[in-house]
């Protein structure tokens, strides 16, 4: 009687601990979720002495533009999200005169913990890395000459958001993210300038998990 008593003590244990479990792995590792997300620069800058450029002078534009994220679930709380689009352009400005444009790729790998993984609101924390590569650059001051920027910009990014599920595998998805995304300005060669762009990137989108 007792081991009977004791297996089925052991048989409920594990069948508390497999549970939740077999409903991730019903549910499925994989999330891919598409975005319309909107970038808003800090617009910071050092100022160019040499050519009476105050700072916060050089200015980013904002953009709107789609993404595309895939997430791994590693378990029922942590996840991997890997964000991508295509090569975005900018204007930028100087003192509020546009002095031409450049084009940005931003892929983003985030590590997430997700705190209700089985909820109908399923919000989540993130933080990682950007790679920001920037290309197609023409920049041009009246009586100065070309400016150039680097080729890539390496940073931290942290991330909140939510998943909420409208019906089974299907998920409105509200993030916000931060993004450390930094640019020497070049003259001839020589750096003259830096800007922060350090944008906030707020986006919604829908889900599909399976």
């Amino acid at each position: 009687m007792m081991r009977l008593l004791r297996t089925t003590l052991c048989g409920l244990a594990l069948a508390g601990f497999i549970a939740p479990l077999a409903a991730q792995s019903a549910e499925g590792p994989w999330l891919i979720r598409v975005r319309a997300l909107s970038l808003t620069p800090a617009d910071k800058s050092d100022a160019i002495g040499s050519l009476s450029v105050p700072a916060d002078a050089i200015t980013v534009s904002s953009k709107i533009f789609p993404e595309l994220d895939i997430s791994y679930f590693l378990s029922s709380n942590i996840a991997a999200e890997l964000v991508l689009t295509y090569p975005q352009g900018h204007d930028v400005e100087l003192s509020g005169t546009k002095i031409g444009d450049f084009k940005q790729l931003p892929p983003t790998l985030l590590l997430q913990y997700h705190f209700l993984p089985e909820g109908t609101v399923r919000p989540y924390i993130g933080a990682g890395v950007n790679l920001t590569l920037l290309s197609d650059v023409m920049l041009t001051v009246p009586g100065v000459g070309d400016l150039d920027l680097e080729d890539n910009s390496i940073g931290w990014a942290a991330q909140a958001g939510a998943d909420i599920q409208l019906s089974p595998g299907f998920f409105l998805n509200l993030d916000a993210k931060r993004a450390m995304i930094r640019s020497d300005v070049l003259l001839g060669g020589t750096k003259v300038s830096a800007v922060e762009v350090d944008p906030w990137l707020l986006s919604v989108g829908i889900g599909r998990r399976f």
